[in-house]
């Protein structure tokens, strides 16, 4: 899970990078990529999926603080169903994400901006990162919640990063 958080943070800064360097070499008159912004545009929902698993086995996803209000008890049971309604949803999208793969790559299906590469290319992440969603869901379905003092230590907090 470190790893696709890791990956994730590494695409946002490298797409950070990428459009700060085309910006300024606009202004200034110095060569830029010309796929610059059609490469971002194709990196920004990739990163955001390969960053959900690891924001879900950290807690890191959004939460409903308005829920804390309610008893211990009525709290597990709706962290509960939903973790298995996010299982669930997490199974179909990733079985109808590999629909999508195969289907783009089966019709040789290709991009054509400034750069140009096979459309499947784009869907390759996506599988994975539901699979492990869907994985992560059952696993807080069938487990629960963890309490704060046994929240995993992640290298990628930014207390641990300090």
């Amino acid at each position: 899970m470190n790893a696709f958080g890791l990956v994730a943070g590494l695409l946002v800064g490298a797409m950070v990078i990428l459009v700060s360097y085309d910006v300024v070499a606009r202004n200034v008159g110095m060569p830029s990529f010309a796929g610059a912004m059609d490469v971002t545009e194709h990196l920004l929902p990739v990163a955001t999926c390969i960053a959900a698993p690891w924001l879900m086995y950290n807690r890191q996803h959004i939460r409903l603080d308005v829920l804390n209000a309610l008893s211990e008890g009525v709290r597990f049971a709706i962290f509960r169903i939903a973790a298995v309604i996010g299982c669930v949803v997490s199974v179909v999208i990733a079985c109808y994400s590999v629909a999508v793969m195969l289907d783009a790559y089966e019709a040789e299906a290709v991009v054509m901006k400034s750069i140009v590469f096979p459309e499947w290319f784009i869907y390759i992440p996506f599988p994975a990162c539901f699979a492990l969603l869907a994985i992560e869901c059952g696993r807080q379905a069938v487990v629960g919640e963890r309490a704060d003092a046994e929240n995993r230590d992640s290298l990628l907090k930014p207390e641990n990063l300090l």
